[in-house]
């Protein structure tokens, strides 16, 4: 008798099926290509993707090459070609990079590509600081302290990638605007920061020490 059932629950079954079938096949058949579809787009997708990756990480290398070259005109205008063209992760570099080539014939041109870089929300917050602190290291010698500070003081606070930098430019252009109470400020928090790297304590104990009696204590 079980049998018998398990028979008639089969051929239930079946019949639903055939039933389905025939009302839905069309948009079963259109589903399954959809898919099939998509899935093929997506790998061409990333094989595409992974093309281009390949096609401007040689032409970024080759930038690179030109620059180490001492040729910076060239590398200038390969990073902007990057830049204009590449994957989104390879423009950035290549913005950086074109701005620091330009800084060897013009900082002035430079500050000013850097200065885009750094006010462009898309990017990520760490190229944003980059570009804040290569500006400032190309400004460091001849902008006023109260001038730089507000450019790199947000840099500065706990937390943020480039603060060991932006501190150190920051009691540099104090101490050449003779403010030496910010100079020893600033100091004092690259001293007191535990991951403060060792190459930045030896600097500023260095200009520690070139401070005035006053300003040392």
């Amino acid at each position: 008798m079980s049998e018998l059932f398990s028979e008639v629950d089969e051929e239930l079954r079946r019949e639903q099926l055939k039933k389905i079938w025939d009302r839905y096949s069309g948009l079963i058949i259109i589903g399954a290509l959809l898919v099939v579809g998509a899935v093929g787009g997506w790998r061409g997708y990333q094989y595409l993707e992974a093309e281009k990756a390949a096609k401007f990480g040689n032409a970024f290398q080759e930038a690179v090459a030109l620059a180490d070259e001492h040729k910076p005109a060239e590398a200038e205008a390969a990073f902007n070609k990057i830049a204009a063209d590449g994957t989104s992760g390879y423009r950035a570099l290549a913005r950086l990079r074109a701005a620091a080539e330009a800084g060897k014939r013009d900082p002035q041109a430079a500050v000013k590509l850097y200065d885009g870089i750094a006010a462009d929300t898309s990017l990520d917050v760490a190229e944003r600081d980059v570009a804040h602190i290569r500006a400032a290291g190309l400004l460091v010698d001849t902008m006023p302290y109260a001038e730089l500070r507000p450019r790199l003081e947000p840099l500065a606070v706990n937390g943020r990638t480039f603060r060991h930098a932006a501190r150190e430019l920051l009691s540099l252009s104090a101490f050449r605007s003779n403010d030496m109470t910010a100079a020893r400020q600033w100091i004092d928090q690259i001293m007191s920061d535990a991951s403060s790297p060792p190459g930045l304590r030896a600097r500023a104990e260095a200009l520690q020490a070139l401070l005035p009696p006053a300003a040392k204590s």
